[in-house]
């Protein structure tokens, strides 16, 4: 996602003091399409890097960051300021959007499993590999189940989207010290669900 330039994010007050994402977020929302540009400005590199780090596939990251931005022009009025800050509301819908995008390629090996199944003519070895993998991310999902919403959130965040324990803590509205709690417990029993051993 190429780098636009980012000296008009300063635009738009009057005593030239630059405008934060909360406030561009405000403007956008009763449909200021400089206030956008602004804001496209402020984010794009940070939502791009988030879905990358999700789907690891630059051109989908691309597209799905894209898709993210779309969606933050027309539905910034629905920003709540008193809720969390601006960037926090973005990633988040930049998050859902990637993880979103996970589970529909997720949906389409399900699909080329069950025609695997359907195919007796298929190599052997591609069709055992394409089960054995199904077989991976099941159990992982079924071991993901098995936590609370909460440690299952904060692993998700951690360790799909990059996200610090600090940042995390802002993403689920939870102290800090909650949070890391939670990703150890968390973490510990996927680590016994999955049988992995230290």
């Amino acid at each position: 996602m190429g780098v636009r330039d980012r000296s008009r994010i300063g635009e738009g007050r009057p005593d030239g003091r630059p405008q934060g994402v909360d406030e561009l977020l405000q403007l956008v929302g009763r449909g200021d399409r400089a206030a956008f540009e602004r804001l496209y400005d402020a984010v794009a590199d940070r939502v791009y890097g988030l879905v990358l780090r999700v789907l690891r596939d630059p051109a989908q990251s691309e597209e799905v960051a894209q898709e993210v931005l779309i969606e933050v022009w027309r539905g910034a009025a629905r920003y709540e300021p008193g809720k969390g800050s601006g960037m926090t509301w973005i990633l988040t819908i930049a998050h859902r959007r990637a993880i979103d995008r996970v589970r529909s390629a997720q949906s389409g090996l399900d699909r080329e499993v069950r025609a695997a199944r359907l195919e007796p003519h298929r190599p052997y070895d591609e069709v055992a590999e394409l089960v054995e993998d199904r077989l991976e991310r099941e159990r992982l999902r079924r071991c993901l189940a098995g936590l609370t919403e909460l440690q299952r959130e904060s692993v998700t965040y951690a360790y799909y989207g990059g996200y610090s324990y600090r940042e995390v803590a802002e993403l689920v509205r939870a102290p800090l010290g909650t949070v890391k709690t939670r990703m150890r417990d968390g973490l510990i029993r996927l680590r016994d669900c999955l049988g992995v051993h230290r």
